[in-house]
């Protein structure tokens, strides 16, 4: 062993650096005893060829040096100390541990008793191993896209379920890294109008306790145990490919303009609960790493639903977190974060606080304030969070979500609340200097229904789950139009798509960031299943293979993002007043305080004036007969936009179809506007309307 280096910047996150003629090892695990470095011969995760004693340092740090080795060397350690889960103690030699801070990592979890936190003995057997990574990679010119909010639009997605199923990419290609920058594939993206992917976790993640001795896997990754590893699963090998392969994933996105954001797990971990797994943190800085019930420190308080909670108030916890994001901003080159279960990171006391620790020291970063963040908003614990986050943050917004599919499955006493969404939510984020970027609308993501599935189920069908269909949401405000689930209807079919239609209208008419779930602008079905996280499918995987309605989706998805582009009207950082927004009743005239807490009103008129004086009205209709709507009578109102293809002027008023949405414009439309949606009508001048709309809301 010899001593180590002072640290330089790049890289310095990593447990493990090649330098000096060999690998310089550093473990934090201030409450050990004793720490031996196990080194495995030959890339064999079998064969223990060397085992070497680290040497503490005062600051809580072991270290030392393996001298002769270097890129592609597995290892794992095996930390003494006090077993006593009485007081929070859980070190056990017996154990192979993972280095927290490991660059990359190799091999399946396997199932064995030995792995549990309540079992002694060695695990070594069942344990995956760190890698030592080369940090040497040709970025070329990358550049940063930087892309601004106001131009934003994400698209969460998969890693393996976006490409695994795609005829035309390389068959070596399909469900990895490399995948997602195949021609085809960015193809689709641009086309779409998407400007940032963010893709759901690529933290080398593992199968939860219940899936591991099942044989399940988790498919969704939120059980990360690598969190600086890129999850090997992607890529086409684990002895270091995953670092190059996410790296030339990045720089390649980039190329075409695209930006990666990353949903990243600090939350929790994949040891679980007290009854878990012994991979790494709980083996080696139990009482300091995970929050502990102060009256029982045998038990984790579990604000996550998965067993444990990261100890945000821990000096040391919040350091390695901080060094995760820089690593993978710095290193990896992402340009931002969605942060799962974002609140836990602000319980820096008994509740959420928006100036908690970890929040001020990402604010004081000079290269993570100026990224993408965005929080999830919620967690089990106690308080809501929602319009909570710091400046800068930007909120996943679940109201808009809940607001939008009430309304479009017909709910009474909503259109207040779809208006109030639609608009930016300035009740949640009107004090935000950011104002309606603050929030990222999005209607279906990840967890939950698809938006397919949104409109042909009315309940979940989660058997295939194995728990019995008691896992996954109630309450998914979802309607099947007719018919549960798969039908031949030609009625009811039609009114789906038109839902289908009208939901995606909305999202990219909206004020704020709008976010499109991977596969639904193509129809993407879970057969009813609301909680997929268990399956590496046919089931999860997109299916490329088109029928003519789910290729007229992918079309009307493109135009209403590319009609959102064109309008205009919602890159702003400011909300609407009433100078540049009025709202008016079906027949015409504002909207009164009764007519917002109407019941039976399920139609709303939004009049939107740009800066040059130009008018667009849009107009929501969630009943189920056609209707009569009066826009402002000093218009020459020209259609852009109709979902349902039932629009007409009718008596004097516009006449629009049950469940649609219109956009019109005054005078001459934009620019190689999108016209008037698949299965429209052409587009006409309407004569003057007899109602006036000049007053505000």
């Amino acid at each position: 062993m010899t001593p180590t280096e002072p640290e330089s910047p790049a890289g310095s996150a990593l447990g493990a650096r090649v330098r000096g003629g060999g690998v310089d090892f550093r473990l934090h695990a201030p409450d050990a005893t004793a720490v031996d470095l196990c080194l495995f011969a030959n890339g064999d995760p079998r064969r223990e060829s060397r085992r070497l004693a680290l040497e503490r340092r005062g600051d809580g740090w072991w270290r030392g040096h393996a001298s002769g080795a270097g890129p592609g060397l597995l290892y794992g350690y095996r930390v003494d100390g006090v077993f006593d889960p009485a007081r929070g103690a859980r070190f056990d030699h017996g154990k192979l541990l993972l280095d927290p801070r490991a660059g990359a990592i190799t091999g399946d979890l396997a199932w064995s008793p030995e792995l549990l936190a309540t079992a002694r003995g060695d695990s070594g057997g069942a344990a995956p191993r760190s890698v030592v990574v080369d940090p040497a990679f040709d970025w070329g010119e990358d550049a940063r896209p930087k892309v601004p909010w106001g131009q934003t639009v994400i698209y969460e997605c998969h890693v393996a379920g976006m490409t695994r199923r795609h005829p035309r990419l390389p068959p070596e290609t399909r469900g990895r890294y490399l995948g997602l920058i195949q021609p085809p594939v960015i193809d689709h993206l641009l086309r779409l109008g998407i400007t940032t992917l963010e893709l759901m976790p690529v933290q080398h993640f593992v199968p939860e306790r219940h899936l591991l001795e099942s044989g399940g896997v988790n498919y969704w990754g939120y059980s990360p145990i690598g969190w600086l590893a890129p999850h090997a699963g992607f890529a086409s090998g684990d002895r270091g490919e995953q670092v190059v392969e996410l790296k030339t994933m990045v720089r390649e996105l980039h190329r075409a303009g695209l930006e990666v954001i990353l949903d990243v797990v600090l939350n929790h971990t994949a040891e679980g609960g007290a009854d878990g797994l012994t991979l790494g943190p709980r083996g080696l800085d139990n009482r300091a790493f995970y929050r502990l019930d102060p009256k029982d420190p045998a038990r984790y308080v579990d604000y996550t639903g998965c067993g444990n909670t990261v100890d945000v108030r821990s000096p040391a916890t919040r350091a390695l977190l901080l060094d995760v994001l820089r690593y993978w901003s710095a290193e990896m080159r992402v340009d931002g974060f969605r942060f799962d279960l974002a609140t836990v990171l602000g319980r820096d006391g008994e509740g959420f606080r928006p100036t908690a620790a970890l929040f001020s020291e990402i604010a004081a970063d000079p290269l993570l304030s100026r990224l993408k963040l965005i929080a999830e908003p919620w967690d089990l614990g106690p308080g809501s969070a929602e319009g909570g986050f710091p400046e800068g943050w930007r909120e996943w917004n679940g109201r808009y979500r809940d607001a939008l599919r009430s309304f479009w499955r017909g709910d009474p006493a909503k259109v207040r609340e779809v208006a109030t969404r639609l608009a930016g939510s300035s009740d949640l984020y009107g004090h935000r200097s950011s104002g309606p970027h603050t929030g990222v609308n999005f209607i279906a993501c990840h967890d939950g229904f698809t938006l397919r599935d949104l409109v042909s189920y009315g309940r979940k069908r989660n058997e295939a789950n194995g728990e019995k269909n008691r896992d996954g949401s109630n309450h998914n405000l979802s309607r099947n139009w007719g018919a549960e689930g798969p039908t031949d209807d030609p009625a009811v079919l039609a009114l789906r798509h038109r839902a289908q239609r009208n939901l995606l209208a909305s999202l990219a008419l909206s004020a704020g960031v709008p976010m499109l779930g991977h596969g639904d602008e193509l129809g993407r079905t879970q057969s009813g299943n609301n909680n997929a996280y268990c399956h590496d499918s046919e089931l999860t995987w997109i299916d490329w293979e088109l029928d003519e309605e789910q290729q007229g989706l992918m079309a009307f998805t493109r135009e209403v993002l590319r009609l959102r582009h064109e309008l205009g009207l919602f890159d702003r950082r400011r909300f609407f007043s009433t100078a540049d927004l009025v709202w008016l009743h079906p027949e015409g005239r504002p909207m009164t305080v009764d007519d917002w807490h109407d019941s039976d009103l399920r139609t709303v008129q939004a009049v939107y004036r740009q800066d040059d004086g130009r008018r667009y009205l849009m107009a929501l209709h969630a009943g189920d007969a056609d209707r009569a709507v009066h826009p402002p009578a000093d218009g020459n109102w020209r259609l852009v936009l109709d979902t349902a293809g039932g629009a007409r002027w009718h008596a004097g008023s516009l006449r629009v179809a049950a469940y649609s949405l219109t956009v019109w414009t005054d005078g001459e439309s934009p620019a190689d506007a999108p016209g008037t949606g698949a299965g429209s009508p052409d587009r006409g001048t309407a004569p003057s309307a007899s109602a006036s709309a000049s007053a505000s809301r």
